[in-house]
């Protein structure tokens, strides 16, 4: 995930990272991404680790990714456990997101540390968090009330010297649905950005516009999460076939689904701006 967020950062751009649920969304986001010549991250959240197992998944990426000429890398999304993040990283994971943002400022700093001191010796890239983001990711519910958004002179202390490949300051965006327009704190993301010098990644990203992709990614954001687009994309397709033509076709179903879920993702990769970064980034 590292040289993909340099060359990001470096062409103006931002790497999609997105959450997959299963084999057939997994290979529909590979195909999108072969189709644009595009880098891709592949995140996986806590929950879907726990259903399907570590090895199984890293099994199938790892399977995809040696049969693809675009760079993916397996990126495990919010992860609030040591001990997952210690599985993760010995089945094969290439960078892991250690979400301490709960906690306070020295004790997220101290588990951050301690993380990076289990990964890094594997040449595993990490991302923490600051501030806390509002909505449900995972089986982690912020309510709108306890949201905290990142402060400039903290995010640049913590982020100094750890050598993280990406930060997540909260800056005004939600996971889930917007329930309304979103404000989001330009000036604050520009400013962390400067600060910290890392490749910002954005949590949030279903329901945001064009101009706000835009101007995020021209601030520094280089990592845009997209989660709850894909889990639509993913029921949607399956039930609107068996809808329309009421039969009980598995594979049909399947291949709906799978159509649906590349459609949608090669939508963000045109919009990031990741359309033929893959020869760059090697």
């Amino acid at each position: 995930m590292k040289s993909m967020l340099s060359v990001a950062r470096e062409q103006g751009c931002a790497v999609g990272a997105f959450n997959v649920l299963d084999y057939n969304s997994l290979r529909a986001v590979v195909a999108a991404a072969e189709e644009f010549d595009a880098p891709v991250i592949i995140q996986t959240s806590v929950k879907t680790v726990t259903f399907w197992g570590a090895a199984t998944l890293a099994g199938w990426v790892r399977e995809l990714a040696e049969s693809t000429a675009v760079p993916i890398a397996l990126h495990l999304d919010h992860c609030t456990s040591t001990g997952v993040i210690r599985m993760c990283v010995e089945a094969g994971w290439t960078s892991v997101m250690i979400d301490a943002s709960a906690l306070p400022f020295e004790e997220n700093l101290a588990t951050t540390k301690e993380v990076l001191a289990a990964a890094l010796p594997f040449g595993v890239n990490v991302e923490a968090e600051m501030g806390e983001i509002s909505g449900v990711e995972d089986d982690i519910a912020v309510a709108e009330s306890r949201s905290r958004l990142a402060d400039p002179d903290r995010a640049a202390e913590f982020c100094e010297g750890l050598g993280l490949t990406a930060f997540a300051p909260a800056i005004g965006t939600a996971h889930g649905i917007y329930k309304g327009e979103p404000v989001i704190d330009f000036g604050r993301l520009q400013t962390i950005a400067e600060r910290t010098c890392l490749p910002i990644a954005l949590h949030g990203g279903t329901g945001l516009s064009a101009d706000v992709f835009r101007r995020c990614i021209e601030l520094g954001c280089a990592k845009i999460n997209i989660s709850t687009a894909v889990k639509h994309a993913f029921i949607d397709g399956f039930v609107a076939r068996h809808l329309e033509d009421g039969k009980y076709d598995p594979l049909a179903l399947l291949g709906t689904q799978f159509a649906q879920v590349k459609s949608s993702v090669c939508e963000f990769i045109e919009l990031f701006g990741s359309a033929g970064l893959a020869p760059k980034v090697g």
